[in-house]
């Protein structure tokens, strides 16, 4: 993280030598909170999460059952009913998080149902940014919730406004 900020402000020092001035930042966490689409494909998100959830819990509710089952008779089994108790509680924990993975893994499918929904939209904002720091000769444009630990901003040079206006106008 501190390389990060060394890196902006050795960037923003260059901008300053060069003559480069025209700096200004957005918080794209409130541009997105802005927009209609992007709400209403958040709670869709929420709403798949949730049902994958609810599989992959009843799945290791099974497991647990399973095991609880095994805990209290393990006495009473045999060695080979033991190995066969055992095995039965692997597989089906293997299973859930075979479901787990496949509903939340890194190319699971939250992950594409998220790019699908989201990612036009954060495009689009992009794109409103770039056209508003175009249009207004920013050279610069930081986005504040990307970067931990601002410790001022001027709200002067907040263009988060302008960029919700200008997306709005593109659609």
């Amino acid at each position: 993280m501190k390389r990060i900020l060394i890196a902006l402000a050795v960037l923003l020092a260059g901008f300053q030598f060069a003559g480069a001035q025209k700096v200004a930042y957005v918080n794209t966490e409130t541009i997105l909170a802005a927009i209609p689409e992007y709400e209403a494909a958040q709670l869709q998100l929420n709403a798949l999460s949730d049902k994958y959830k609810a599989v992959v819990e009843t799945e290791l509710g099974k497991v647990e059952n399973l095991y609880q089952n095994y805990q209290s008779n393990r006495h009473s089994m045999s060695a080979s009913q033991r190995q066969n108790a055992e095995n039965e509680i692997i597989s089906k924990e293997r299973v859930a998080q075979e479901k787990q993975k496949i509903y939340f893994g890194e190319d699971g499918i939250m992950a594409k149902k998220a790019e699908e929904l989201l990612d036009p939209i954060r495009k689009d904002v992009e794109k409103a940014i770039a056209d508003v720091a175009r249009s207004e000769g920013y050279d610069l444009v930081i986005d504040v919730a990307a970067l931990q630990g601002v410790v001022y901003k001027n709200e002067i040079l907040d263009l988060s406004r302008k960029v919700i206006d200008r997306y709005n106008e593109n659609r």
